[in-house]
């Protein structure tokens, strides 16, 4: 980002003389070496100072706070909805191997995690807001459910859960229905791994001797692939989550920009157009604290399942 440009000139460079643009530059420190810059910039992220924004002179620490649970609840919801269509639908598939379903549902999984998230939403929107009007276009709330969510005491910041907080269901419908298309969006993303995930594993399994020896006693197959086959198609899962959850952090930015559902993807594509080295940056650590915590939780879990596994 460095190299590509600055703040200053991309907000005032075409309204100043160049003798005043390189004083302002000098004054902010970006003519100096890329280097000095970045070990300055390690220099204050060890001491725990990520610095002030540049466009908007916010501390990094409160836009992280402010807009990270907006973002983690959209994480959340789309995790449900990749759960809730990959699993069945994997195991249907595999169920069903090499039948109608089960070549309609692997075209299914490649469409869902090679279209664009953002043409997924754009989509989503068309069909669902504009021509059936059955979900609103974008945010995460209505304006006057987001005002009285705001003024909640001791505010969490997840709209859901302060919904639920005041008990009122005009308020959690709001909240429901805001949070619907962006989570189906960014959810079927990582909903087509799973169902391939799911479906070659319990294919797998079901070649298994242990499977042959319970088929060869009578035992149904649709309890085969429900008793005998999930559980053990459901270890690569969790593996495979820890990686999901990163490609769903880079997707939440295309997501939430697409819905302008303001967490912490929105907010950096408006500092990414404005040049914001700081919040860029803050933003960006963060999520790469969230991907290796999880990715680390997620190797644990396994262990904790799976008997194979030791570290």
């Amino acid at each position: 980002m460095r190299v590509v440009g600055d703040p200053i000139t991309a907000s005032v460079g075409g309204r100043l003389t160049q003798e005043q643009l390189a004083e302002r530059l000098h004054a902010a420190g970006y003519d100096r070496p890329i280097l000095v810059q970045y070990l300055e910039y390690l220099g204050q992220v060890f001491t725990g100072d990520f610095g002030r924004t540049i466009t908007d002179n916010r501390a990094i620490g409160e836009i992280l706070v402010t807009y990270g649970t907006a973002t983690l609840e959209l994480v959340l919801y789309s995790l449900v909805v990749a759960l809730v269509v990959g699993i069945p639908f994997g195991m249907l598939a595999a169920y069903l191997r090499d039948r109608f379903p089960d070549a309609f549902l692997r075209v299914f999984a490649i469409l869902c995690y090679a279209t664009p998230v953002f043409f997924a939403g754009l989509i989503l929107k068309l069909v669902f807001s504009v021509w059936l009007g059955w979900f609103p276009l974008g945010g995460r709330a209505s304006t006057d459910v987001q005002l009285i969510l705001g003024r909640i005491s001791g505010s969490t910041g997840i709209n859901t859960i302060d919904a639920l907080r005041t008990g009122r269901w005009d308020l959690i419908s709001d909240v429901l229905a805001h949070a619907v298309l962006p989570a189906v969006a960014l959810g079927l993303l990582t909903a087509g791994v799973f169902l391939r995930l799911v479906r070659t594993n319990v294919i797998g399994t079901l070649g298994m001797d242990y499977v042959d020896a319970a088929r060869s006693r009578g035992v149904r197959e649709t309890r085969l692939v429900r008793r005998h086959a999930y559980k053990p198609a459901l270890i690569p899962i969790i593996t495979v989550m820890g990686m999901q959850i990163a490609l769903m952090m880079g997707g939440a930015i295309l997501t939430e920009t697409t819905f302008e559902w303001r967490g912490l993807g929105f907010q950096l594509a408006q500092y990414l157009g404005a040049r914001d080295y700081v919040a860029v940056q803050g933003i960006v650590a963060l999520i790469a604290v969230i991907v290796a915590v999880t990715n680390f939780i997620v190797d644990v879990i396994a262990a904790l399942i799976d008997p194979r596994v030791r570290y």
